[in-house]
């Protein structure tokens, strides 16, 4: 069970700045550590000095969010949203460029088009494929970076443990859930984050639900066969790399903003690398990572139920079939 919040904001909080003061000051304690960890290893696989540099960066950033956070509550700023906006975005940035330069990391993205043609911006509902170390990172970190959204979230209640994302999120429209709350739940908090978008606002969606693997994909299979689904279920299994999308979410926030256009999102790179041992024993000496934005306006979203469920498998499938051509081309290259 989660802690309170008062419990989270004076144990998690200061014990993070605490663990950050003792890792700086210990730290060429634990990088000889992780150098005699590394000779243990094959060549490929000595990374224990990069992993510790990024966590030491990390916790400092973390603790730089939270004294900011800590003045802002003082100076009667915990309120103003486009501070807190401006402050995730200068800790994704620092984050993102220490992980280019320590895991020599390249981000590609194919022709990403957000802005309306007519000039006018728009709320946006990104729908993104969910697989791999950061992709929601990488994702909000490209909202507000490039194309200067202000990103809304629904994210599991245990994130929460994580205090700068606790309180510098729950200071912002989004919406932690806790994990046995069901779909109606999420539903709801999607459907109440949408509805009061405004013209630089985005949701983002995951409507895979998790992570890829292939045990889930069949699991997922399953049940749309179980409720009599098989149309979907057919297509699902002619989709190699994607869990089937979960389409409740995707139309409560269509219909709660139908002014937004509608973003897909297609990574692929690290897909492999899904948990943190995963990271650790396979994350290649230079980390690339291709990614495909395709925008859909408004007035060309399909406008029943069945329609817009069939228009997601669409998408999906053709999310599938990019990713599967850059497997093709990274194994050629």
């Amino acid at each position: 069970m989660l802690p309170p919040r008062i419990l989270r904001r004076l144990v998690l909080a200061p014990l993070v700045i605490v663990v950050t003061v003792f890792m700086v000051l210990t730290l060429p304690f634990w990088l000889v550590v992780a150098a005699a960890a590394a000779l243990r290893l094959p060549p490929p696989q000595r990374r224990s000095a990069r992993f510790v540099w990024f966590l030491v960066v990390w916790l400092t950033l973390e603790s730089a969010v939270l004294v900011a956070c800590l003045w802002l509550w003082v100076a009667g700023g915990a309120r103003r949203q486009e501070r807190h906006y401006a402050l995730i975005k200068w800790f994704l940035e620092k984050v993102y460029t220490t992980a280019v330069h320590i895991f020599q990391l390249r981000v590609d993205i194919e022709k990403p088009d957000l802005p309306d043609e007519s000039g006018v911006a728009r709320p946006i509902i990104v729908l993104s494929r969910h697989a791999g170390p950061g992709d929601s990172f990488l994702l909000i970190h490209h909202l507000l970076e490039r194309y200067e959204r202000r990103p809304r979230i629904v994210m599991k209640a245990a994130l929460q443990y994580d205090p700068s994302l606790d309180v510098v999120i729950n200071r912002l429209p989004n919406a932690f859930v806790p994990r046995k709350s069901g779909q109606t739940l999420v539903i709801e908090e999607i459907r109440r984050l949408a509805a009061t978008m405004s013209g630089q606002d985005a949701l983002v969606i995951f409507p895979e639900g998790g992570n890829f693997t292939p045990r889930r994909r069949q699991k997922a299979i399953h049940r749309l066969e179980e409720k009599g689904l098989h149309t979907e279920a057919e297509r699902a299994r002619g989709m190699n790399h994607l869990l089937p999308p979960r389409p409740n979410g995707a139309i409560a926030a269509i219909e709660a903003c139908p002014s937004a256009d509608v973003v897909f999102v297609a990574h692929t790179g690290l897909d492999d690398l899904v948990t943190l041992h995963d990271i650790w024993r396979y994350l290649p000496i230079r980390a690339h990572i291709t990614a495909k934005w395709w925008r859909v306006p408004a007035d060309r979203v399909p406008r029943g139920r069945e329609e817009r469920i069939r228009w997601l498998y669409d998408h999906w499938e053709q999310i599938d079939e990019w990713i599967t051509a850059q497997h093709v081309a990274a194994r050629r290259g």
